[in-house]
């Protein structure tokens, strides 16, 4: 319900179903949408991407799915859940359809306050293979959470390619990405209750008590720890941009589990048990916080054949280069031919 969760699940319609598995989920918030065009039955589809929601199914399903730079697609038309973090974008099963499905949608629209006034390229035309000294760093905190080893072994000879490629790929450090769940926390969960209030204390009973679990806590977080967050989300983007000054590119896991079976609450990962919450949304959220582009591709699937996902995030505004970096990765490998048996 109003894209508020990770995983799919939707006690109204039906839960969403992963057609690489149907017991499993699918990701969300945009589940419908990844099994819509992972089980063939379009070819673009598009979602909405507040924590994770558009990359999160892409990478359990086996998609592209890009989250472009903030204010680069129009918001005009949705209903909005988190204002400054919510992201409309493309989902695909190749790089080529998502850069062509850019070309068709992005641009300025007066009808959204927050739509950029930049200049569209030709997403599709950028889409050369060439990465030849193109400089990817990889955050070692993203290795300091918790991660499965058949993911992180995939995304390790996902990063070999990029290299044979001609890319330089080097550790970077990014310590403020520990602080990303706090600040998403804080400015999602009172910018929904605040969007939300007046309906969630009049018709509470009709929400998912999931989704309304989370709208009430959205209720008693404070205007202090609100500016809080706005404040602290100033350095951690900052500190991004910086970042960014060694490196064009950062690379990564995009999930770091596989698709888990529906209603499952809590999972067993890297020898502990997390909330499937944050877990599906730790390596997602940093780039809401930032804005910053950022794309999920196949690289790989694990023993019980279910897709894992590579997230390749830039620059404000410098699609093309998340793009091309994909599409010269993708041009390589295999892994996006798969099909679902479902």
């Amino acid at each position: 319900q109003f894209a508020f969760g990770p995983t799919g699940e939707n006690a109204d319609y039906g839960d969403m179903h992963n057609p690489w598995d149907i017991t499993r989920i699918s990701g969300g918030s945009s589940g419908g949408s990844g099994t819509a065009a992972a089980s063939g039955q379009a070819a673009i589809t598009m979602g909405t991407d507040t924590g994770g929601s558009v990359r999160i199914p892409s990478a359990l399903c086996g998609l592209v799915g890009m989250k472009a730079t903030y204010g680069l697609l129009s918001r005009h038309g949705l209903v909005a859940l988190s204002w400054t973090l919510d992201h409309p974008g493309p989902m695909t099963r190749t790089v080529e359809d998502c850069a062509l499905a850019l070309n068709a949608i992005a641009g300025h629209d007066p009808l959204d306050v927050t739509s950029a006034k930049v200049e569209v390229p030709d997403y599709r035309a950028a889409l050369n293979g060439d990465i030849r000294g193109l400089r990817v760093g990889v955050p070692k905190e993203y290795y300091e959470a918790p991660l499965e080893p058949q993911v992180s072994a995939a995304v390790s000879e996902a990063l070999e390619t990029l290299k044979d490629l001609g890319a330089h790929v080097s550790e970077v450090s990014w310590p403020v990405y520990h602080d990303s769940h706090a600040i998403v926390t804080t400015l999602l969960y009172s910018e929904a209750a605040a969007g939300h209030r007046k309906t969630v204390l009049s018709r509470g009973q009709d929400y998912d008590p999931a989704v309304r679990m989370r709208l009430e806590t959205g209720l008693f977080i404070t205007a202090t720890e609100y500016i809080q967050a706005l404040r602290a989300r100033n350095v951690y983007v900052s500190q991004t941009e910086a970042l960014f000054d060694s490196v064009d590119l950062l690379v990564g896991p995009m999930e770091p589990t596989v698709a888990f079976p529906i209603g499952q609450r809590e999972v067993e990962i890297d020898g502990g048990i997390m909330d499937s919450v944050p877990l599906l949304t730790q390596y997602t959220r940093p780039f809401n916080i930032t804005g910053y582009p950022a794309v999920t591709v196949p690289c790989g699937f694990s023993m019980d054949g279910l897709p894992m996902g590579l997230q390749i995030a830039g620059r404000p505004f410098e699609e093309t280069t998340v793009l091309n970096a994909a599409y010269a990765y993708q041009q390589t490998t295999e892994w996006h031919k798969r099909r679902p048996p479902i």
